[in-house]
């Protein structure tokens, strides 16, 4: 038992280490990029505001790396040590010696999922609707539920709030429409319905509208207009539309079952958003694997040489499993995998492999 926590202790030491060291180079990035953006009428402040809204998304993507990394640096260091030869020497197998750092990681794992998810989806919402502030003067936001679909948009002449009783799977057309403008001073400017919107570049296109002025001392109903097309400027475009609709990843863990039972209450496709979930829960056991392939190419005797090639190798190998889980995220999102069978068999997969090189190499 003293074993396995001194590995488990010396593996979470170095991956805070390897961590920090990526939230460095990470946060050095983010702000050169957002710095660009102080051409744009932003001031330091707000740059720095970005960059903390942005940096833990980053961080939460390059969790395989670092924990690949994390491994390769412990059973280098243990190699040169000859750790793993005393503990080989005292009739422990090699595998031993991993026992302690999977635990880690499956608590790690299930940290990630279950506290740092929520804030990740939280600080990257936050940002694209900072951002977009910036930008546009204003902000943009869809939310789905029974009653509809509800999406707010702004620009320098004020906002709109639009509410539609469906759309279509990527909410570039709603019908049974009503929209109602603000001014930029706040006050309501005019309400319009609309059987049919369908967004254009630059435009909402209304069909069989109605428009009444919201004005103060005006009678509404007396100053209405019917108009058989109508163009409502829009600062929205397709993709912010696909991204607020189709990103799951900017809802948290907790909320996306009951997002999900909303989605397809209200007539639109989950899918995405369902393989986005089995993904997340099945995330512990790829950053399992991600360990268990480091430790496979550097649990050998340093005197074996060769050592930059292993890590090299095992680097290579565990970004080409991460790209082959991306594939099968792909695939499940389009309908040709089942969301169970793309976020689970990959990880699962990853971990056979990775034991199957293992136990070869113990044996050999």
């Amino acid at each position: 038992m003293t074993l396995h926590f001194y590995f488990a202790r010396r593996f979470l030491w170095l991956f805070l280490s390897v961590f920090a060291i990526f939230a460095i180079f990470q946060l050095l990035l983010d702000l050169i990029d957002e710095m660009r953006r102080m051409e744009d009428g932003l001031n330091f402040g707000q740059v720095l505001q970005l960059v903390a809204l942005k940096l833990p998304e980053g961080l939460y993507q390059i969790l395989p790396l670092v924990m690949i990394l994390s491994t390769v640096a412990m059973f280098l260091s243990m190699a040169r040590s000859s750790e793993l030869v005393v503990t080989r020497a005292v009739g422990r197998s090699g595998l031993v010696a991993l026992v302690g750092p999977v635990c880690v990681v499956l608590i790690i794992g299930g940290l990630v999922v279950g506290m740092m998810n929520p804030i990740v989806a939280a600080t990257s919402k936050r940002y694209v609707e900072l951002r977009e502030s910036h930008q546009n003067d204003g902000s943009s936001a869809l939310s789905i539920g029974p009653e509809g679909l509800w999406l707010r948009q702004g620009g320098p002449k004020g906002q709109a709030v639009i509410r539609a009783s469906r759309a279509n799977p990527e909410a570039t057309v709603l019908y049974d429409v009503s929209i109602v403008s603000y001014a930029p001073d706040g006050g309501p400017r005019q309400r319009i319905t609309a059987s049919r919107a369908s967004l254009t570049d630059g435009a909402w296109l209304l069909d069989q509208a109605k428009a009444w002025p919201l004005a103060a001392g005006l009678n509404p109903e007396a100053g209405a207009k019917a108009h058989e097309t109508l163009k409502l400027t829009s600062t929205l475009t397709r993709d912010s539309i696909r991204d607020r609709f189709g990103k799951p990843s900017a809802i948290a863990i907790w909320d996306l079952p009951k997002f999900i039972a909303d989605l397809e209450l209200a007539g639109f496709s989950a899918r995405r958003h369902t393989v986005w979930f089995h993904m997340e829960l099945a995330q512990p056991l790829f950053l399992v694997a991600m360990v268990l392939i480091g430790a496979a190419f550097t649990m050998r005797p340093a005197r074996l040489g060769r050592t930059g090639l292993s890590v090299l190798t095992a680097v290579l190998l565990g970004f080409s499993l991460y790209y082959i889980r991306n594939f099968a995220q792909i695939f499940g999102e389009s309908g040709q995998l089942s969301p169970i069978i793309a976020a689970w068999v990959p990880p699962i997969a990853s971990i056979l492999l990775a034991l199957g090189l293992l136990l070869h190499m113990e044996d050999g």
